[in-house]
């Protein structure tokens, strides 16, 4: 594909309309600047309370051509850019990509319905609706979510943690801590959920109350849904599936954490505190009166202003002794020392999974293809769980996962004996370890061990909570996030010390846009001198760049910097 075949005309905001642009030649980091600058402004306005100079803000980010270029980067590079909405539209390719930022110049749009999908929630017994928008529509809502996100990073209780960015729900387990650990803190514990949150918010609330274009926000909410070509209006609810929907479920529950302070100001023993994880929250109490006659009514009209209720069946109050289940967590004080253990529940569905892909998907797959899909998902697990009194869980757990393959392996090969098996899978004698592994061959035709990753290989790491008012979007806090980020890549990447030693030359950062490599943004493996021109695959060669930045260097048209292999700098 030519150059010019390429290139699509921008006559938009802060991009000069002399000059044709073409997608990979877009300046990324200008762009980002600009972006992260309005930003700034917009958290400013908001502290000073001057509401007026917000919304101008927010007018001016949605209609510059930074935000619409990063937009369309956004749902064109996240998991679900090869899904549809009911269009059946797909951007692949640059100029349908150069071609959509100059679509979102239209300040009227007219949003399509929904395409209605289901998925297993995680009791495996219910479904969840999702409605996934057209890619039109997710740009649009991917474009005012910039300018809405630091209006609710502001605005946002300290301890809520769910889709936040730079918060997680670890995070959210590590204030539960500092809540419980104590021996004088709360003993009782009111767990909340409330029914169908995403599909129950009222409209009228949301509208009335969502710093946001109005217009545009009415145009998501009533845009209904097609299940089996059958179209459904929509009166309640924020659609799951939306790129927006999270930061506006959390808008409209922000507000529940200082409601029980503002009510009984001088709280005189109630201990009373929250931590929230998008629609699930964890309320102490000093006793199960406080929670049941004092704080309940409070929450249920709180929330029944927004057109929500709690969900009585997953609602309970509970005794610290007796312990609850949070996030995957099982929280309890055992004689007064509180622990915090991967719930049985959260283990069952690990094992139930890697049962089923030994069974089921097993059955047809060599041992190297069963491997590449249960190392990632026990990896994951493990590394969620590796804050917390999680390695005689771990050791129980890899016990199982060692039987449920050597079940598979039986079955794999029924006329072999039990000797050759073992010698086949488990026996290595080097190690010592009798680790189920394979052997294949890489792409320099040597001959490689791949081996079943094992959790007590995976050292258990205190997790350092975030600071509760801390503000991505804040320059005040630019320094503390970016140690925060850097530190948490190397304990990601502690099992991949190739890897790890890479990023670290690199401190990190993209050559390209010069922005930080994290595992929320991927990362590619690039050779400088390419392969197919006799490069080598040493780490001298190799440069990790983001996703969109490879195939932008892989462009005809790249006129970025050029990449060196003493590109990196290595750590003090």
């Amino acid at each position: 594909m030519t150059a010019t075949a390429n290139r699509i005309t921008a006559t938009l905001a802060d991009a000069p309309s002399h000059e044709a642009i073409t997608w990979h030649v877009i300046d990324w980091p200008k762009a980002l600047r600009t972006v992260r600058r309005l930003q700034t402004r917009i958290v400013k306005a908001v502290r000073a309370g001057q509401w007026s100079k917000v919304r101008a803000l927010q007018r001016l980010l949605t209609r510059s051509f930074s935000g619409r270029v990063l937009a369309v980067k956004r749902v064109t590079e996240n998991r679900g850019r090869h899904t549809s909405g009911v269009d059946g539209e797909v951007w692949n390719t640059p100029q349908q990509k150069a071609q959509a930022v100059k679509r979102l110049q239209q300040r009227q749009f007219k949003a399509k319905p929904l395409k209605r999908r289901y998925i297993p929630k995680a009791d495996g017994k219910k479904l969840r609706p999702l409605g996934i928008p057209c890619l039109i529509d997710r740009a649009y809502q991917a474009l005012h979510l910039l300018a809405l996100d630091p209006v609710a990073e502001t605005m946002g209780d300290p301890n809520s943690y769910g889709f936040r960015r730079e918060r997680s729900a670890t995070d959210a387990i590590g204030q539960l801590y500092l809540m419980l650990a104590r021996k004088n803190t709360a003993q009782w514990i009111l767990e909340g959920d409330i029914k169908a949150c995403f599909d129950e918010l009222s409209h009228h609330w949301l509208e009335n109350h969502i710093p946001t274009d109005k217009r545009s926000l009415r145009e998501w909410l009533k845009a209904g849904y097609l299940e089996n070509e059958v179209f459904h209006p929509t009166e309640t609810g924020s659609p799951q599936g939306g790129i927006i929907s999270p930061v506006v479920a959390n808008l409209a529950l922000d507000g529940l954490e200082t409601l029980p302070h503002q009510t009984f100001p001088r709280q005189q023993g109630k201990k009373i505190h929250l931590v929230r994880y998008a629609d699930d929250f964890v309320i102490t109490g000093a006793t199960k009166t406080v929670l049941q006659e004092q704080v309940m009514p409070l929450v249920q009209s709180f929330l029944q202003e927004r057109g929500l209720t709690l969900s009585p069946e997953k609602t309970t109050i509970t005794h610290i002794s007796d312990g609850f289940d949070f996030l995957g967590q099982n929280i309890r004080k055992y004689n007064g020392k509180l622990l915090i253990k991967p719930s049985a529940k959260s283990q069952r569905t690990l094992l139930q999974k890697v049962r089923t892909m030994s069974k089921t998907e097993g059955r047809s797959l060599s041992a190297y293809g069963l491997l590449m899909k249960l190392n990632p998902v026990i990896r994951g697990w493990a590394n969620y769980h590796r804050h917390v009194v999680s390695k005689q869980v771990f050791t129980a757990i890899d016990q199982q996962i060692h039987w449920a393959l050597w079940r598979w392996a039986k079955r794999k090969h029924p006329q072999k004996s039990v000797s050759w098996i073992r010698k086949q899978y488990f026996d290595e004698t080097v190690s010592q370890r009798n680790i189920f592994h394979t052997h294949t061959v890489n792409e320099e035709g040597e001959k490689v061990v791949i081996r079943l990753f094992t959790m007590t290989s995976l050292p258990i790491r205190r997790h350092v909570k975030v600071r509760n008012l801390a503000n991505p979007y804040d320059p005040a806090w630019e320094i503390y996030f970016e140690q925060r980020q850097y530190n948490r890549v190397l304990t990601d990447l502690e099992d991949r010390p190739r890897l790890r030693h890479q990023w670290r030359m690199q401190r990190g950062i993209c050559p390209v846009c010069g922005e930080r490599i994290t595992k929320e943004t991927g990362w590619h493996n690039h050779h400088i001198h390419w392969r197919v021109y006799g490069g080598s695959d040493d780490l001298d060669n190799r440069v990790l760049l983001h996703p969109n930045c490879h195939r932008q260097v892989h462009s005809p048209d790249y006129n970025g910097p050029p990449l060196r292999p003493s590109q990196g700098v290595r750590d003090a």
